[in-house]
């Protein structure tokens, strides 16, 4: 028995998508405006993010602690029941204080672009001629001087870097949805 409302080929689905491009465009531009508000508060939207990030590290712990229950022995019981116990305090903390967790995860951002910065740098030195090794090490030093600035200004950091990017990432999403919509309505109307 085959479901006749799902598309079974990619022409079937370019086709239900072409129907709906005005929902595709709708999304886009909700996306587009939240991350313009997150960019005009980003103190906000470090909050909101972390609260976001808390709530489902809540759900994680309890999933955790679920699945301890299905582990064959007290061993593994004990890490389920211990990691779901990590995940349940650092959402609460989280949901409590999203303000002082962003302080953390800021940090730890920082420090992780800093040395996914020069590992990107290492890697490109064993690139071999011919490749865009050049690339590798330009994105390797934006990536290490975008940790660095984010490391010397922490703490103070922490209100706005985490509402920065959360704008951006809302904007390029909200401009690739848009770019979507607007090909999939040129294309239903040339191809009615």
């Amino acid at each position: 028995m085959t479901d006749s409302s799902v598309p079974h080929t990619l022409a079937e689905g370019m086709k239900a998508l072409r129907k709906n491009s005005g929902w595709v465009i709708a999304f886009a531009i909700v996306a587009l405006l939240a991350g313009f508000v997150a960019l005009g508060s980003v103190v906000l939207a470090t909050a909101s993010a972390v609260f976001i990030v808390g709530f489902m590290m809540f759900i994680a712990g309890f999933a955790e602690i679920l699945a301890a229950f299905n582990a064959k022995d007290w061993g593994h019981r004990l890490l389920w029941l211990l990691l779901g116990a990590l995940y349940l305090f650092a959402g609460v903390v989280c949901v409590q204080n999203p303000l002082e967790a962003a302080t953390l995860l800021t940090l730890m951002l920082g420090i992780a672009l800093i040395v996914s910065g020069l590992l990107r740098i290492f890697l490109a030195t064993r690139m071999k001629a011919g490749t865009p090794w050049g690339w590798v090490v330009f994105s390797g030093v934006v990536t290490f001087l975008l940790g660095l600035m984010i490391v010397a200004k922490w703490p103070a950091s922490s209100f706005y870097v985490l509402g920065i990017f959360l704008g951006i990432d809302l904007i390029f999403i909200g401009s690739t949805w848009l770019a979507v919509g607007l090909a999939l309505r040129k294309a239903a109307k040339s191809n009615p």
